[in-house]
C-alpha cells in the first residue's frame, strides 16, 4: 500500500473513531438525563395527584391551579390509585393489565420505583393518607423527549457524522498531498543526480523539520560520494603516473642496451638503472598492497596492551637510526597522575610504523629544524601532538592528503611516495582513533592522534 493512502486512511480512521466516540457519549450523557429527568417529573405528578385526590383538601383549586400552571398535562398521561391492605393490593384483579406487577412489588418494598415500556414511562410512590390508609399512586406518560428530540439528536449525529467523514476525506486527501509533495520533490531531484554531476545538491526547506533534516542526510551522503569519486580518480591519476614510472625507465632502458652491443660496463649500468627502477616499483606496490590490507576491520592483527610513552620512545629510537641528524624534542610534562591512562590495546609494529611515518615526515619537510612530541590523555584517550615548522600544506590541498600516492604541489624536490600519511591514517582507524591534521604553508604543520585508552590494561 502507498504511503499516501495510508496517510489517508490513517486520517479517517482516527476522525472516525474519536467522532463515533464523542457522539456516542452525548447521545447516553442525554438520553440517560432525559430518562431520570423524566421519571422525577413523573414523581412530583404523583405525590400532587395523591394530595388532591385522597386527601381532599378544602382549598383544592389552588393546587390544581398550581398544578395547571406548572405541571402541564403530559402526552398520554395516565394516573393510577391502588389501595393497599396489610401492605398488599387490596384488588389484585383490579389492577390494570399495563400496570407492570414487579413495579407494584418495587414500590411495596423501596417506597418508589420506576419502569418504562418503549416510550411509556411509569412512576409510583407508596402513599399514606391522613386517615391512616395506604395507597400506590402510579402515573404514566409518554416521553416525548425521548421519542421526538431524542430521536431528533440521534439523526442529527449520523448525519454530523456522514459529513464529518466526507470532511475528513478531503482534508485527508489535501493533507496527504501537502506532506507527500516535497518528498516526491526530493525523489525527482535525487534523480536527476548521477556519477556525472555529483556537484548538484538538493534544496534544504527553510523549516527545521524531517525533510529538511532528510535533505541534509542526502546532501551530507552526497558529499561523501563525492569525495569518494574525487579520491577515486586522483588515486588513479597518481597510482598510474607513479606505477608507469618506473616502468617507463626499466623499459626504456633496456630499449636503449639493446640497441647496439655495448661494453660489459654500459651493461652494468643499464641494469644498475634497472634494478633501482624495479626496486622503487617494488616499494610501491608494497606500500600498495600494506595500504589495502590496513583498510579492512583489523581483526587480524595482533591485540595487545601497549604503553604509548614507550611507543613514542621506540618510534623515536627507530627514526634516529634512519636519520641520525632528526632533531626530536619530547614533552612528556602532561602526563597523568594515573599510569593507566597511557595504556591502549592494538598493534605494538603497526602503532609503531604509524608513528614513524609522522615523525619521518615532519622531519624531512622540516629542514633539519626540530620535530616536537607531546604526551597526553584525557578521561577516554591518550593524545599524541607531533608538530614541525616545515613547508606546510597548502590549504587547497589538504582535503586530498588522504588519497594514496597523492604528494602536495610544494614537496616536488622532496623523495616520497604519497603512501605514509594513507598508511597510517588507516593503521589509526583500525585501532579505533582520530588522526587530525591541521597545517598552514610556510609556517608548519601540527598532527593529532586520539586513541581509546584500554578499559582493562591488566588482561
Amino acid at each position: 500500500m502507498k504511503i499516501h493512502n495510508r496517510i489517508i486512511y490513517a486520517l479517517i480512521g482516527i476522525f472516525l473513531i474519536y467522532t463515533l466516540l464523542f457522539s456516542g457519549f452525548i447521545y447516553y450523557s442525554i438520553s440517560n438525563y432525559s430518562f431520570t429527568d423524566f421519571y422525577k417529573r413523573l414523581e412530583i405528578r404523583a405525590i400532587t395527584a395523591a394530595k388532591i385526590t385522597l386527601e381532599k383538601p378544602k382549598d383544592v383549586s389552588v393546587i390544581r391551579e398550581l398544578r395547571k400552571d406548572y405541571l402541564e398535562k403530559l402526552p398520554y398521561q395516565n394516573e393510577y390509585f391502588i389501595e393497599l391492605e396489610n401492605g398488599q393490593p387490596k384488588y389484585w384483579d383490579s389492577i390494570p393489565q399495563q400496570i407492570n406487577k414487579t413495579l407494584i412489588t418495587n414500590v411495596i418494598e423501596e417506597g418508589a420505583a420506576s419502569y418504562n415500556n418503549h416510550n411509556i414511562f411509569y412512576s409510583g410512590i407508596r402513599y399514606k393518607s391522613s386517615n391512616n390508609r395506604e395507597y400506590i399512586v402510579i402515573i404514566s406518560a409518554e416521553n416525548y423527549f425521548v421519542s421526538h428530540h431524542v430521536a431528533y439528536l440521534r439523526n442529527l449525529l449520523l448525519t454530523s457524522i456522514a459529513y464529518t467523514l466526507i470532511l475528513v476525506v478531503l482534508i485527508s486527501l489535501m493533507f496527504s498531498r501537502t506532506l507527500i509533495q516535497p518528498i516526491n520533490n526530493i525523489i525527482r531531484e535525487v534523480k536527476k543526480i548521477s556519477s556525472e554531476n555529483l556537484h548538484l545538491r538538493l534544496k534544504v526547506p527553510d523549516q527545521n523539520d524531517a525533510l529538511s533534516r532528510l535533505a541534509r542526510t542526502f546532501n551530507d551522503m552526497l558529499d561523501r560520494l563525492e569525495t569518494s569519486f574525487e579520491t577515486q580518480k586522483n588515486f588513479i591519476s597518481n597510482a598510474s603516473h607513479e606505477l608507469n614510472t618506473p616502468l617507463t625507465s626499466i623499459i626504456g632502458e633496456a630499449d636503449l642496451a639493446l640497441t647496439r652491443k655495448r661494453t660489459p660496463e654500459e651493461y652494468v649500468e643499464a641494469l644498475k638503472v634497472i634494478l633501482g627502477e624495479a626496486d622503487k616499483l617494488e616499494q610501491k606496490t608494497k606500500a600498495l598492497l600494506f595500504l589495502a590490507q590496513t583498510g579492512y576491520d583489523g581483526k587480524k592483527f595482533a591485540n595487545e596492551v601497549v604503553r604509548t610513552d614507550q611507543l613514542i620512545l621506540d618510534a623515536k629510537e627507530t627514526t634516529e637510526s634512519i636519520n641520525n641528524k632528526v632533531n626530536i624534542s619530547l614533552d612528556f610534562s602532561l602526563l597523568p597522575e594515573m599510569p593507566e591512562k597511557l595504556k591502549i590495546r592494538g598493534n605494538k609494529q603497526l602503532l609503531q610504523l604509524a608513528l614513524c611515518n609522522i615523525i619521518v615526515n615532519a622531519d624531512k619537510y622540516s629542514n633539519g629544524r626540530p620535530v616536537y612530541i607531546t604526551l597526553g590523555s584525557d578521561d577516554e584517550h591518550v593524545i599524541i601532538v607531533i608538530e614541525d615548522n616545515g613547508i606546510g600544506i597548502p590549504s587547497n590541498e589538504i582535503q586530498y592528503i588522504y588519497d594514496p600516492f597523492f604528494r602536495a604541489s610544494n614537496t616536488k624536490k622532496y623523495v616520497g611516495y604519497g603512501i605514509g600519511l594513507p598508511l597510517t591514517r588507516n593503521i589509526i582507524k583500525i585501532h579505533n582513533g582520530t588522526l587530525q591534521v591541521d597545517s598552514i604553508e610556510d609556517s608548519g604543520t601540527i598532527v593529532k592522534i586520539y586513541l581509546p585508552i584500554a578499559k582493562n590494561p591488566y588482561q
